[in-house]
């Protein structure tokens, strides 16, 4: 399926013309200075070419809807509908309806660029005043079919070739990624939804960058994002942190009863919306009600996670295949999930299979520590503001010892779990960079001389 993200069939020059002039009233030489009329991305839904703007003579990206998109879209959505009908009239345990029920409501979305176009603003507005990496190409223009934008040149974010030529640490993008997004979901509350290696290209960091680092990351096409309110992004961040906590029964608890808050699923399905989650065979606990896969040792929390393993996934699929009810289990959770937590999901699944594309030399949970961080701040910063609203509630008068020790209780809450979680991130990082240490000095007398050496610790060689 990865040709669908860039290197589809693309549409005729005479076609985009034809649609150019419908939506923009005038030829696409008469907008642009230079046109390339061979596109440098070809996806799905539109495909872009490189132009220079006659008004200002910017070199700009120019993204453009296949003309015939909106005809064939209604086909395809009334296709996906009958289909799962019939499925579930067939099969009524196979319940699938919602998916064409997503399409419905978020297709539609997607093939409106001025919508795009709003979404990207308000990203740019959430990152403000936030030093980070991500950066957002300006909007230029924006019909329901033409985006006009700042042109970036980069390489795939996942392009090993390309970091290691402009020598950027891809453990450092793997950890930038996830801030992002985690940013994004547990802090802002509203996220991109889409974020394949398609979408995220990667550049050293030009004059002027707010990156911490040598590089900036390129986040295109914001046509589909979703909001997360308050209650449920604070009960996801909470559910995150019971997950890396150790299981005690009373963490145990904690993760139930936070799946129910966040996911609508019951104690019977639990175990397998945090498998889920966890992207693994479920932690230690969570399969106690129902018999889960056999043979596999179970952490008692998400920093406990050693690496997986080919045992652990077969087992997995076994599982899925061989015990009566499991796989009628998953599609259950699916059909109960509301759709922004499968959204999030989604995310969480795409940030992780990134970290294993780059080849990182962390630790396979590096990244949930980032989760973690960012759940910690997404509680501290929603129970803070609630203590201090009752602070000014009760005013000086009301004032009293309890409300103060409250809120200093949940600041030392916040500071010991945040530092905990900073140490453990430094260890980690320290034995990262010794990974990488080890296989520059191998490449160099393996491989070959400096450039060897470079390519080893750049996981070329």
């Amino acid at each position: 399926m990865r040709p669908l993200q860039d290197q589809c069939e693309p549409t005729d020059y005479e076609d985009l013309e034809r649609l150019f002039v419908s939506d923009m009233g005038l030829s696409i030489s008469d907008y642009f200075e230079e046109f390339d009329p061979q596109p440098i991305g070809v996806a799905s839904l539109a495909q872009v070419h490189v132009g220079r703007l006659r008004s200002s003579g910017e070199r700009v990206a120019v993204k453009l809807q296949h003309p015939h998109l909106q005809e064939f879209c209604e086909i395809d959505m009334e296709m996906v509908e009958v289909s799962l009908g019939w499925i579930k009239h067939w099969f009524p345990t196979f319940e699938f309806t919602w998916l064409g029920e997503e399409m419905r409501e978020n297709l539609p979305k997607e093939m409106d660029f001025a919508h795009e176009k709003r979404n990207a603003e308000r990203a740019m507005i959430d990152f403000e005043n936030i030093r980070t990496s991500l950066y957002i190409p300006e909007v230029k223009e924006a019909r329901k079919r033409i985006l006009v934008m700042e042109y970036i040149q980069g390489g795939r974010v996942d392009d090993l070739v390309y970091l290691a030529d402009h020598n950027i640490d891809r453990n450092k993008v793997s950890l930038e990624l996830a801030r992002i997004f985690c940013q994004m979901v547990h802090i802002n509350g509203f996220f991109h939804a889409d974020p394949h290696p398609g979408n995220l290209l990667i550049r050293p960091a030009v004059p002027g960058s707010k990156s911490p680092y040598n590089f900036e990351i390129v986040l295109l096409d914001h046509g589909l994002y979703f909001d997360l309110d308050t209650p449920l992004r604070i009960n996801y961040s909470n559910w995150w942190l019971a997950l890396i906590a150790p299981a005690t029964p009373e963490t145990l608890q904690a993760r139930k009863r936070y799946a129910k808050l966040v996911g609508n699923i019951d104690e019977d399905l639990y175990p397998v919306f945090e498998a889920a989650i966890t992207g693994r065979a479920a932690l230690e606990g969570s399969w106690e009600e129902i018999d889960g896969p056999a043979d596999v040792p179970r952490a008692r929390s998400m920093i406990d996670l050693s690496a997986q393993t080919e045992e652990e996934m077969e087992a997995i699929r076994k599982a899925v295949i061989e015990k009566e009810g499991l796989l009628l289990s998953v599609f259950d959770v699916l059909r109960r999930v509301p759709r922004r937590v499968l959204m999030v999901l989604k995310v969480n699944d795409l940030t992780r299979s990134l970290d294993r594309a780059l080849m990182t030399t962390h630790s396979n949970i590096r990244i949930f520590l980032i989760t973690a961080k960012y759940c910690t701040f997404a509680v501290w910063l929603d129970e803070s503001q609630r203590a201090a609203s009752e602070l000014r509630r009760k005013g000086l008068s009301g004032m009293s010892l309890g409300l103060l020790w409250d809120y200093f209780w949940v600041w030392w809450r916040y500071e010991k779990m945040y530092r905990s979680l900073e140490f453990t991130e430094w260890w980690m990082d320290t034995g990262a960079r010794a990974v990488t240490a080890k296989a520059w000095v191998r490449g160099l007398f393996t491989v070959g001389g400096l450039q060897g050496a470079h390519r080893a610790a750049a996981g070329l060689a």
